[in-house]
């Protein structure tokens, strides 16, 4: 899954989509979390620590707490990309951590306006 994440990342970026970047990163939010929970389940299991799968589901939810509050202050939040000439001129938009946009022309921005 941190392929498929990294791989979503790339094409986000490339094709400045906001929502495609933020894709990628609940897709590794969710392997991490997948991983802790594996990891808490195992060592209950193998070792008999009865504590893990409860610590496990703490670390759980602490991540979640704090997504939640970074989706409630709208600190993760990727807006609209603007669609003008001077947006695609000037590349003013940084969210999400956005590479410059490669070979977009005043040509093909306008054809996005319609």
């Amino acid at each position: 899954m941190p392929f498929l994440s990294a791989a979503q990342r790339k094409a986000g970026r490339e094709l400045r989509s906001g929502t495609l970047v933020a894709d990628s990163k609940q897709t590794l939010l969710c392997t991490y979390l997948s991983a802790v929970l594996l990891v808490g389940l195992v060592a209950n299991s193998l070792f008999g620590w009865s504590w893990a799968d409860p610590i496990a589901a703490l670390v759980i939810a602490a991540v979640a707490v704090k997504e939640s509050r970074e989706a409630w202050r709208g600190d993760a939040c990727c807006g609209p990309i603007p669609i003008t000439n001077a947006a695609a001129e000037t590349d003013a938009c940084t969210c999400c951590n956005r590479p410059p946009s490669r070979g977009l022309s005043k040509r093909s921005t306008v054809s996005l306006k319609q």
